[in-house]
C-alpha cells in the first residue's frame, strides 16, 4: 500500500503499533501533527489517522490529493467516531473495571492500541499519552460517546478523577515538551 509523504515512514507499522507524524504542504509547512494507527491483527481495522479535529478538513483535502494509488480508499470517520482521553496518574485504574481487552490494561505498552468492548459495544483503545501524562484514549462510536463518557466520569468521581478542558491538556504538553498545533506548530 503506498501511503502520502508524512515526516515518518508508516506502511511498516506493524499490527496495533502507532506512529507519531507531521503532515506538510508542499513547501513544507506543517498542516498537522497526527498519530497514525497501523492495522489491527485481525486485519478488522485498516490503517486509520487521528487528526487534530480543527484541521479536519484541511487533511481529508491533503490526503485526497496526496493518497495512493486507486485501490486505496480514504474514509473520513469523524462525525461517526468520538475519542475520550483519561489521563492522570489513576488513569489505568479509572478505566481498566469498565473495558474488556485481552490483555491487562497497564500492559499496553506506549505507542500501541488494541480492539475491547466497553459496555458492550466496540471500542479502540490506545496509551499515546499525547497529553504529557500517562492514561489512555478510547475510540468509539459517535452515537455511545455521552454513555462511555459518563460511565468514565462516574468511575472516576469515586477515585477523585474528574472532567478537564483544554487549557489543562496545553499546560500539561507544554510542560512534557510536547508541541501542539495552533500553539507550537502551524503552517
Amino acid at each position: 500500500m503506498k501511503f502520502p509523504p508524512l515526516t515518518r515512514r508508516v506502511a511498516d507499522l506493524p499490527p496495533g503499533q502507532i506512529r507519531y507524524a507531521l503532515v506538510c504542504n508542499d513547501a513544507g509547512s506543517i498542516l498537522d501533527d497526527v498519530l497514525v494507527y497501523g492495522p489491527m491483527a485481525d486485519g478488522s481495522q485498516p490503517y486509520s489517522m487521528v487528526v487534530n479535529a480543527s484541521n479536519r478538513e484541511k487533511i481529508v483535502a491533503w490526503l485526497n490529493k496526496h493518497g495512493g494509488p486507486s485501490k486505496t480508499s480514504l474514509a473520513d470517520d469523524t462525525c461517526r467516531t468520538a475519542m475520550i482521553a483519561v489521563q492522570g496518574p489513576k488513569a489505568i485504574a479509572m478505566v481498566e473495571p469498565l473495558v474488556k481487552i485481552d490483555v491487562p490494561l497497564a500492559s499496553l505498552k506506549y505507542y500501541t492500541y488494541v480492539g475491547g468492548r466497553f459496555d458492550g459495544s466496540d471500542i479502540l483503545i490506545s496509551r499515546t499519552g499525547y497529553t504529557g501524562e500517562d492514561g489512555v484514549e478510547i475510540v468509539c462510536s459517535a452515537e455511545r460517546a455521552l454513555v462511555t463518557w459518563t460511565k468514565i466520569i462516574e468511575h472516576a468521581q469515586r477515585l477523585g478523577g474528574m472532567a478537564a478542558g483544554l487549557g489543562a491538556r496545553d499546560t500539561l504538553r507544554l510542560e512534557a515538551a510536547m508541541p501542539l498545533y495552533g500553539h507550537e506548530l502551524c503552517e
